[in-house]
């Protein structure tokens, strides 16, 4: 794509972030919280598509004045730095030229929000439960290296250790947009802690990870949704509290129901699970965008499909595979420490391919 060509394309989103910035300072926008909110993630985007815009009307300029003094200019030093400059700037621009059209390509517009997370003991029994666990672990950990805010929501202990069934919340900025690329199922390979033969067996455990849905996203009647409140539980089934705090929410209409148990208190148990109440009602909606998509791009790695068998945990070997885009490394303890970026990186690098790709820019 021709350089004027692509400075023409952003002409329009120029004026448009103008606009933007002079509404989300008005008086009546700002009383329309719903609006008000919509926009300032608009402004947020295209600021970003501006000042990359700037950056590369920058190195274009510098490379014209690079050009113009090598032409005219006879001092060895001052053409020394021309040269560095040109070599610097000509260098960039590929770079910038690029990130501009990733920002045209419009991205998720769930990327920015929080997620709920979910993992599930599947295949293979105790094990299974136990590899849950470990899963569990591993995020928490990535998700502290991030700085990102985790909180519990419920959780089924396993009968050996780890989860059936843990459900938790995080945090933080553009949460969704990184932690999507791991839901599906995860295999682990390796001699489980209950066989005595010293034979390596096959278990698997699904991770579903879903945005969460902010107050405006979905309205809720309040007759629509049943109560019941009842003692959390801890360790072996036993009661870990003598009140009733622990909250389970049905929601009528659709029969999603959703539980929370982590907090002493039943209003902050109730307000827990009114957040993933929401979020589930809104991913029925988020799912068929989501089917749509990977319709259309069948090599897509962040289809949302939970039964899509994503990822390989070899412990003899050492090895994670990534079955999406042939991805293998052998730093298998590191990797349940939490050290996923990696995988992650090269997972969001092919998407992105792709969503140029159909975007044919």
């Amino acid at each position: 794509m021709a350089d004027n060509s692509l400075l023409k394309r952003l002409d329009g989103l120029v004026s448009r972030f103008e606009e933007v910035a002079t509404l989300i300072t008005d008086p009546e926008v700002i009383a329309d919280m719903k609006r008000f909110v919509k926009l300032n993630k608009e402004y947020h985007d295209l600021e970003k598509i501006v000042n990359t815009r700037l950056a590369y009307i920058a190195a274009l300029n510098s490379i014209e004045e690079a050009k113009t003094i090598l032409e005219t200019e006879q001092d060895q030093e001052m053409r020394e730095m021309a040269r560095e400059e040109l070599d610097q700037s000509v260098n960039r621009l590929p770079l910038l030229e690029e990130e501009i059209k990733l920002l045209l390509v419009p991205a998720d517009p769930q990327d920015n929000k929080n997620a709920i997370v979910e993992i599930r003991g599947g295949t293979g029994g105790d094990e299974a439960s136990i590899f849950a666990g470990d899963l569990y672990r591993m995020y928490v950990k990535y998700c502290e290296n991030k700085g990102w805010k985790v909180a519990m929501t419920s959780y089924t202990d396993g009968t050996s250790g780890g989860f059936k069934e843990v459900i938790f919340t995080v945090s933080g900025e553009g949460v969704y947009g990184i932690l999507k690329y791991e839901s599906g199922v995860h295999r682990v390979q390796r001699i489980p802690q209950t066989e005595t033969q010293g034979r390596v067996h096959t278990s698997a455990a699904t991770v579903a990870v879903l945005p969460e849905a902010e107050e405006f996203d979905v309205e809720i009647k309040e007759s629509d949704i049943r109560t019941d409140i009842f003692c959390a539980s801890g360790h072996g089934g036993q009661s870990v509290n003598t009140t009733y705090s622990a909250i389970r929410l049905v929601h009528l209409p659709t029969g999603i129901t959703v539980q929370c148990q982590d907090e002493k208190s039943q209003l902050k148990n109730k307000a827990k699970a009114m957040i993933e109440l929401r979020s589930r009602i809104y991913n029925m909606e988020y799912q068929k965008y989501l089917d749509e998509i990977s319709s259309k791009r069948k090599t897509m790695v962040s289809t949302g499909d939970r039964s899509a068998k994503i990822r390989t945990y070899n412990y003899p070997q050492g090895r994670i595979t990534d079955h999406r885009i042939n991805y293998t490394i052998y730093n298998l303890s590191a990797f349940m420490d939490g050290d996923i970026q990696d995988c992650i990186d090269q997972l969001i690098i092919a998407e992105n391919a792709e969503r140029l790709k159909e975007a044919e820019l």
